[in-house]
This record gives C-alpha cells, sequence and structure tokens, in this order.
C-alpha cells in the first residue's frame, strides 16, 4: 500500500496478488514497447554514437522520471530498496541498453531479436532463484520449448557461428534478467513507475558523466531517423515500457510474465521489416506459430507466486501492518 499512515485512515486490506487479465494486458504492453527498441536503437545509431546514444537516453529517461517523481511528491524508497534499484539500475538502464547497443553494430536486428528471445527463459530461472519459487512442470517444459525455437531459429540463420555481437547479446541477457527479477519483487511493494523512476535517476549521474565524455569523441549526425530513435528509447522503451512491465509483473507474476516476451522477437521481426527494411528469414512465421503455442501453453501452466515482497498487507487503523 502507498498511501499515507494515518490515527483515523479506513482499515485497507490487499491479500494476495491480481491475476486478471490487466497483469497480462500490461505485461503485454511492455513486451511491444520493447519490441521496438532495437529498431529504434538502430536509426538512433544514425545519429550517434553506441556510448552516446546510451548515455543521452538514460539522461533523457532520468529527466522524464524525475519529473514525475517530483510533480507525484513522491518521498524516497525505504533504506532496504536501494540494493535491489542499484541492480535494476545496472541491469535495465545500463548493462541491457549498452550491450545490446554495440553489439547492434555488426547484428541486425532480426538476429539480435532471436537472441534475445531467451530473455524468459533467463529471467524465470533468476526469479525462480530469488524467489525459491517452484513452478509446475508443464510450465518449464513450454518455457524450455520455446527457448528451444529461439536457439534453433538463431543457430539456422546464424550457421552456428557465434559473433562477438553475440556474445554481447548474451551478456545483455544475464544483465536484463536479473534486473527484471529485482525489479519484479520491488514493484510488489511500491509502484512500478516508482521503481524504474528511481533506478533511473540512481543513473542520472553516471549518464549525465557518460555523455559529457562519449559526444566529444564519437561523430554526430542529426537526422529525423536519430531524432526518433532517441526518443522512443528514452521515452517508450525506457520509462513508459519498463513502468507498464514492472506493473504487469508484480500482479502475475515475474516468470509468468517473462513468457509474454516470447512473442518480442517476432514483433521486432516485423519492425524491422517495416522500419529498416530489413529482409525477414523464411522461418519466421514458422517460429512465430511454434512461440505462441509456448506462449499459451505456459499462461495456462501458471508460474512462481510471484516476486517476494508481493505478498497480502493488511494495514490497521493505526497504521500497523501484518504481512500475510
Amino acid at each position: 500500500m502507498t498511501a499515507q499512515d494515518s490515527a483515523i485512515a479506513p482499515m485497507t486490506i490487499a491479500v494476495g496478488r491480481r491475476t486478471g487479465p490487466g497483469g497480462v494486458l500490461r505485461a503485454g504492453l511492455g513486451v511491444l514497447a520493447f519490441s521496438l527498441t532495437f529498431p529504434s536503437t538502430v536509426w538512433g545509431l544514425e545519429s550517434f554514437g553506441p556510448w552516446s546514444l546510451v548515455a543521452l537516453r538514460s539522461v533523457l529517461a532520468a529527466l522524464i522520471a524525475g519529473g514525475f517523481l517530483l510533480a507525484g511528491r513522491v518521498p524516497l524508497p525505504d533504506r532496504r530498496h536501494w540494493g535491489g534499484l542499484v541492480v535494476v539500475a545496472g541491469g535495465v538502464v545500463v548493462g541491457f541498453p549498452l550491450l545490446t547497443t554495440l553489439a547492434l553494430q555488426t547484428s541486425t536486428t532480426s538476429h539480435a531479436a532471436v537472441v534475445v528471445g531467451l530473455l524468459p527463459l533467463t529471467t524465470a530461472l533468476f526469479a525462480s532463484l530469488r524467489t525459491g519459487s517452484r513452478p509446475p512442470r508443464a510450465f518449464w517444459i513450454a518455457a524450455c520449448a520455446g527457448a528451444a525455437v529461439v536457439i534453433v531459429f538463431t543457430v539456422q540463420q546464424s550457421g552456428g557461428v557465434l559473433s562477438r555481437g553475440d556474445l554481447y547479446l548474451f551478456g545483455a541477457l544475464l544483465v536484463c534478467a536479473a534486473g527484471y527479477t529485482e525489479g519484479g519483487r520491488l514493484a510488489g511493494v511500491m509502484p512500478g513507475w516508482q521503481v524504474v523512476g528511481w533506478a533511473l535517476v540512481l543513473c542520472l549521474p553516471l549518464a549525465v558523466a557518460g555523455a559529457a565524455v562519449a559526444l566529444p569523441f564519437e561523430p554526430v549526425r542529426i537526422t529525423a531517423h536519430g531524432v526518433v530513435g532517441l526518443v522512443w528509447v528514452a521515452a517508450g522503451s525506457t520509462f513508459l515500457g519498463l513502468y507498464v512491465w514492472y506493473r504487469g509483473m508484480a500482479e502475475i507474476g515475474v516468470a509468468r510474465a517473462s513468457q509474454l516476451q516470447l512473442a518480442q522477437p517476432l514483433l521486432t521481426l516485423v519492425w524491422s521489416l517495416l522500419a529498416l527494411g530489413e529482409e525477414v528469414p523464411a522461418a519466421a512465421p514458422v517460429a512465430a506459430v511454434a512461440v505462441l503455442v509456448c506462449i499459451a501453453v505456459t499462461q495456462r501452466a501458471g508460474g512462481p507466486a510471484g516476486p517476494p515482497g508481493a505478498r497480502g498487507t493488511v494495514r490497521t487503523r493505526g497504521g500497523a501492518r501484518v504481512r500475510s
């Protein structure tokens, strides 16, 4: 609960977590926003170098988030939450954008999309380790099947040879999964947009310093595509996308929400065709059907009980809290 305690405040009980379609819809909107990230990054690279682009997107996103936090007069998070916010910041604000941007210098968006398709399984593994939860066997079978489809698709398209860009992408998987898991946990005890907002604000000094160092050394060629790409990765992917994504994870659980990302590579393939004119591999429709079937199975099987901290809270008139 986020309302302020009061001696005359009415009793508010929130037990369990919501599992209705709203959580799935919000997580799905996050996936839609994320699916545009790679094409937008390629557009942004038309105007900025990779280090400059990542620094600028973090600065802009942090300014947007800081504006919302100030407008809402949001108090600082409790000290016990700052460690988790550092993980979120390092994983999804700095690590994933930087590693994927470096990878996209040599990899196509379609190739990067299918490699990052392993993120749902990676996130589910991190969530299981972090929360101690045990999803049902059917969940893992479907999740592994979806990951296998992505792996086969990737190997078939790359000829079985992993490039330096692939290594960047695999590193991005690890740091992003850690950030998603910790963000999902924090979104169970504070609004998702505040998780995103404080993680971005936490990175603002580093982002400003990074931009100041990178911009003089990397060429800047302002184009319409470059500006649109920068704005989207800052406002759309980094702030709006993470906001709805973490809120969705808080409602339906980290591992279950992460399986919706199995559709993300296929959406990115569509955007890469429409926005970048890249050739979509012939195997994509087959992979799309297989992945959508896996999503349906994981949603029916369910996942872990949710991130730690999403347990019910009972608030009495005196403001005391009792965990259910």
